[in-house]
């Protein structure tokens, strides 16, 4: 889908909406006041994307269209997850900079106009650094984790934070949703783009309201899209893993072998065969479930499984289709 560049739009800000109708004005009003102190009135636009939740949501973007000018509403006819609710977006955006932040007022929308001003300087991208992380203690260790797996499988500078809540250049968008395969991972398609990136750091708020709508399940998936879709390392060490349990094996088998021939009297090791046997059937299950996620993505992505379906837009009618992205 072609991107259309409005050259009176600026900034775009795409929000992905999942459980948050009740949140959407608030949200709406303090983007608006942001804009209108950073000078950005008459010159943004908000595309608010439903995921298909299980609320009014979709009846609250659509009532806020109505009454502002700068939103935008997509719905999205079945639930697509946060990064491919986002390409969504972003396959729509008409601005020269484009920004994305969650639903939840975490993020402030205070930062956008600093954001844009470090894109007017020249980098491709703006992140964001949280000063005080308002995050259960089991989701930061989890980010601790993923950064430093997202540092070595995708080359990301080390220090930056892969934060939500982040600014791009028109350019780097345009090349972002080029991807077209189904499990689309916002920050490897940003960092497969660019290394001209910076941050700024920003007050992280409590949620406005309710819980946050990632579980631990939901959490391993985007782990695993990031694993699995940008770098063949977990392969390789699967590969290595494989030689090192294969000579260790044999080291074993000789040592086994040879303390039967010195004594005889030994009596059978099951305890410790039955742990070796644990071990080893418990990495090849592993294995072979690493490279069966290899395969199970290439064969969505072979079948043209959709990122998104679009039911519906606030500038062309409820009853409106468009074309989907596959």
């Amino acid at each position: 889908m072609m991107i259309i560049e409005d050259k009176y739009i600026k900034l775009s800000i795409v929000v992905p909406v999942y459980r948050s109708a009740t949140i959407l004005p608030t949200l709406v009003q303090q983007t608006q006041d942001a804009m209108v102190k950073e000078g950005l009135s008459g010159s943004f636009e908000l595309i608010l994307v439903n995921d298909a939740g299980p609320d009014n949501s979709w009846a609250i973007i659509q009532s806020l269209a109505a009454t502002h000018d700068f939103i935008r509403g997509i719905n999205l006819r079945k639930n697509a997850g946060q990064h491919n609710a986002i390409m969504a977006g972003l396959n729509h955006v008409r601005g020269k900079f484009v920004a994305i932040m969650d639903d939840d007022l975490q993020h402030p929308p205070s930062a956008l106009g600093e954001m844009v001003r470090a894109l007017e300087n020249g980098y491709d991208v703006c992140y964001t650094r949280y000063l005080n992380r308002q995050h259960a203690k089991w989701k930061k260790a989890g980010s601790r984790f993923n950064d430093y797996v997202a540092t070595m499988l995708l080359d990301k500078p080390k220090g930056l934070y892969l934060s939500s809540f982040k600014a791009m250049r028109r350019e780097i968008v345009e090349e972002v949703v080029k991807y077209d395969g189904p499990y689309a991972y916002i920050d490897g398609l940003i960092l497969d783009v660019t290394q001209s990136i910076t941050a700024i750091d920003i007050v992280h708020l409590a949620r406005h309201e309710g819980e946050s709508n990632y579980n631990f399940r939901r959490l391993l998936s985007l782990w695993l899209k990031m694993a699995t879709s940008f770098s063949i390392l977990p392969l390789r060490i699967a590969t290595y893993l494989g030689f090192t349990l294969a000579a260790l094996s044999l080291v074993t088998a000789v040592f086994v072998i040879v303390a039967k021939v010195l004594h005889p009297e030994y009596p059978p090791g099951w305890a410790s065969l039955i742990a070796v046997m644990l071990f080893i059937g418990g990495v090849q299950t592993l294995c072979i479930g690493m490279v069966g996620e290899y395969l199970g993505r290439t064969y969505l992505k072979l079948n043209c499984k959709q990122q998104f379906i679009i039911g519906s837009t606030t500038w062309q009618g409820t009853g409106s289709h468009e074309q989907t992205r596959v």
